[in-house]
């Protein structure tokens, strides 16, 4: 792995961070009143979990610069996915996108779930140099 594919990991999560942001104000400010609740929690769900794992490949982006396992860059781009599909596709159903598109949810919650596996066994498996 190259410290760019890091850098690229972590210059990614700040904009999904920046993104989850805005979106999560937008929402409170200018759709909570338009929203039914249920839609209004779908709204939430889709944010929250675009910050929690946007903060985790930026941490992860930051534990692949010390090491460089492929194991972890395989995590950053299966997390980055699992964001994409898994809020990105609560959003569009929010925007009105064909109700077919439901089916990258489950994907996207599958990609965060395999990032996060695939993150713990590179570490696992990593060899570190005892402290003296």
């Amino acid at each position: 792995m190259t410290p760019a594919l890091a850098r690229r990991a972590q210059s990614a999560a700040c904009v999904l961070l920046a993104l989850a942001t805005v979106i999560g104000a937008f929402g409170a400010h200018a759709l909570k009143a338009r929203l039914e609740p249920d839609r209004y929690a779908v709204l939430q769900t889709a944010v929250q979990y675009q910050f929690i794992h946007a903060l985790g490949l930026l941490i992860i982006g930051s534990l692949a610069l010390q090491r460089p396992l492929r194991a972890l860059n395989a995590a950053m781009r299966t997390l980055f996915a699992g964001i994409v599909l898994f809020s990105g596709s609560l959003y569009l159903l929010l925007g009105g996108a064909p109700r077919w598109l439901g089916i990258l949810t489950p994907l996207g919650g599958l990609c965060l779930i395999a990032g996060w596996l695939l993150a713990a066994w590179a570490l696992w498996r990593s060899r570190t140099e005892p402290s003296a």
